[in-house]
């Protein structure tokens, strides 16, 4: 038996270790399989040289649970390691044997290890640690290292008959739960489900049936329980695979789902290798929906699916998979590391979506129409946010108006540039975000001959601010922020059919009943338009509703309204002037309460009793 001390540079490398260097202690089973991989790929190229004689058989890399001797073992066929490789490899700690082998073959091989500390998270879960090993050159013998957390080692001969390494871990006190099967295949199924060499995990049963017809028997038989029965069909290529590929591997990634709209195809191979798939779901106008959907893989090893520095935020609400070698990673592979790839990859994957919905829209436009409140999330959010999205996207962005006509922005403008341009030479875009509520005044600006868009999602106050900004001379409006004849500002007057002492009368009796700080406006409008309208100025409403998105407090924003009497109206002009007393007041009243109705503000006792005082009429 030899001994010895582990070369590293400071005693104290296993207490970091255990407690700093990873961010997940689980991640320690992924390091140990990719290890595990890493040898028997080698084993595989070394074969397809002529290096590695004899037959390959069984690959097969074993996950072995011991919970009565508190043992977990990692097993492959793969490489294995003579004693003076084991002395090299294991006993030097962040020198990898990866990093030999790939500057050997590194045209020829896909070695997944390459961070040479893998190893040594075993030590986050093993009190003790044993690399039983048998490498696959001729005349060697078996070798087994044992290590108990210390910087000290012991080396030994032992019997082991077939080439490979059994990984021996100790599991101590505190990460039993590392022993429950549960918890194991849990984890399996986290990082090694899309491995290139099969991992077995224990058996499972099956039902096999056996004749046909009366004669069929169903029998139960033991089946090797392999993870990895799904291949990674991002590291296909894309002429190879059917939609229904596309579709099948979307539901083992997220089983239950509603099928995805459609796909992206990633493939790069310079200036970095990233492959991978991302899929469009189906939010039906929903904005605030679970992110973290886009799992990162290296070299087919799950890494994580906090892909934020990678993947634009506003795709984030995307699905799929990215699979990179070259995504810089600290030691624990959990944390992205932001250098110039990344930020190439991030470009990358934005230019690839702006070009796939540039090539909907082009290919199928009425398909892509029919799509558009499942889009519009990602391309305003991406408007929103990015700005080299921004320029490729005004020419597949649509705009949708309230009787279901869609256009694209530069359409838009020329419908309504004739009629919707004011005074200061900018096209008016008027919009509704609740047509039910806003009928009347959807009604009112039809009449005048103008269009109403339908903005009605929670992102559309930042969207048309983004187009306000970056357009020429384009303004929006809500439908209710003024009254018709305001919407689009002109330099035209109408005349009242009240002199200035009726117009004070009316003003007094209206801020009567709406009370004291309401601003009450008397202004001449035509017969035709309603008697009282409630108005909500633009910009005060804007910030309001952009500082409840934020989830800021509201309290310094009171709720802001206009009282916009109708001057010219009948029931103004003749039947409230010409009343007195309590008629005049109860008319004031109803038309107010009638205004707030139509704007659904009429609420609780005060909606009771006009309920109340309209039956009455009826009788």
């Amino acid at each position: 038996m030899k001994k010895g001390n582990i070369a590293v540079q400071t005693e104290n490398i296993f207490p970091i270790i255990k407690q700093f260097l990873y961010s997940d202690q689980e991640i320690f089973l992924r390091e140990l399989i990719s290890n595990a991989v890493d040898a028997t790929t080698k084993l595989k190229t070394l074969a397809l040289k002529g290096e590695a004689t004899g037959e390959l058989g069984d690959l097969t890399i074993e996950i072995i649970a011991d919970k009565e001797n508190k043992t977990l073992t990692i097993r492959d066929r793969g490489i294995g390691m003579t004693e003076e490789e084991v002395e090299k490899y294991l006993n030097q700690v962040a020198f990898s044997s990866a990093q030999d082998f790939l500057e050997k073959y590194k045209d020829e091989a896909n070695i997944i290890g390459h961070f040479g500390l893998g190893f040594y998270s075993a030590f986050m879960v093993a009190d003790k640690v044993e690399a039983v090993t048998k490498s696959f050159k001729e005349g060697s013998h078996g070798v087994t290292w044992a290590c108990e957390g210390d910087p000290s080692y012991e080396l030994s001969d032992n019997e082991k008959a077939t080439r490979g390494t059994d990984i021996v871990l100790h599991i101590s006190d505190d990460a039993t739960d590392y022993l429950e099967e549960s918890r194991i295949e849990e984890l399996l199924n986290k990082y090694c489900k899309f491995l290139p060499i099969p991992i077995q995990f224990g058996t499972r049963k099956e039902s096999v049936t056996e004749g046909e017809g009366d004669e069929a028997e169903t029998t139960e038989v033991e089946v090797p329980n392999i993870i990895n029965e799904h291949d990674p069909i991002w590291k296909k290529s894309p002429s190879d695979l059917t939609d229904e590929d596309y579709k099948e591997f979307y539901q083992v990634m997220y089983p239950f789902s509603a099928p995805p709209m459609f796909w992206i195809h990633l493939n790069i191979d310079y200036p970095f290798n990233l492959t991978g798939i991302l899929y469009f779901p189906k939010l039906n106008n929903a904005f605030e929906v679970q992110k973290n959907k886009i799992q990162l893989y290296s070299n087919q090893v799950y890494v994580t699916d906090e892909v934020k520095e990678i993947v634009p935020e506003f795709l984030t609400m995307l699905h799929g998979v990215i699979d990179s070698p070259d995504i810089p990673l600290n030691v624990s592979r959990s944390y992205l590391q932001a250098d110039a790839n990344v930020k190439k990859i991030n470009s990358y994957i934005t230019k690839k979506v702006a070009d796939k919905l540039n090539e909907l829209f082009k290919k199928d436009r009425p398909s892509y129409e029919e799509k558009w409140n499942d889009l519009s999330v990602f391309v305003k959010y991406g408007m929103i946010s990015d700005e080299k999205f921004y320029e490729k996207a005004t020419k597949f962005v649509l705009l949708k108006n309230v009787d279901g006509e869609t256009f694209t922005l530069a359409d838009y403008r020329e419908k309504v540039d004739a009629t919707q341009k004011d005074k200061h030479e900018r096209t008016v875009m008027i919009y509704a975000n609740d047509p039910a509520s806003q009928d009347a005044a959807i009604t009112a600006a039809k009449k005048q001959g103008y269009d109403v868009l339908l903005l009605d999602h929670i992102i559309d106050n930042h969207f048309l601010q983004t187009l306000e900004q970056k357009e020429d001379k384009v303004t929006f409006v809500r439908i209710d922020s003024d009254t018709v004849d305001n919407l689009v500002q002109t330099d035209e007057t109408k005349e009242s059919v009240l002199n200035e002492e009726q117009i004070t009368t009316v003003k007094d009796l209206f801020g009567a009943v709406a009370g004291e700080g309401k601003a009450i406006e008397v202004k001449p409008l035509s017969p035709d338009d309603q008697p009282v309208q409630i108005v909500r100025p633009e910009f005060m409403r804007r910030m309001k509703e952009m500082q409840a998105m934020q989830g800021m407090d509201l309290g310094g924003f009171p709720d802001d309204y206009k009282v916009i009497v109708n001057a010219n109206h009948p029931l103004v002009a003749d039947k409230v002037l010409n009343t007195e007393g309590d008629n005049q007041n109860e008319t004031v009243d109803y038309l107010y309460k009638l205004a707030l109705l139509n704007q659904n503000m009429l609420k609780g006792k005060e909606l009771t009793a006009f309920v109340e005082k309209s039956m009455g009429f009826l009788k």
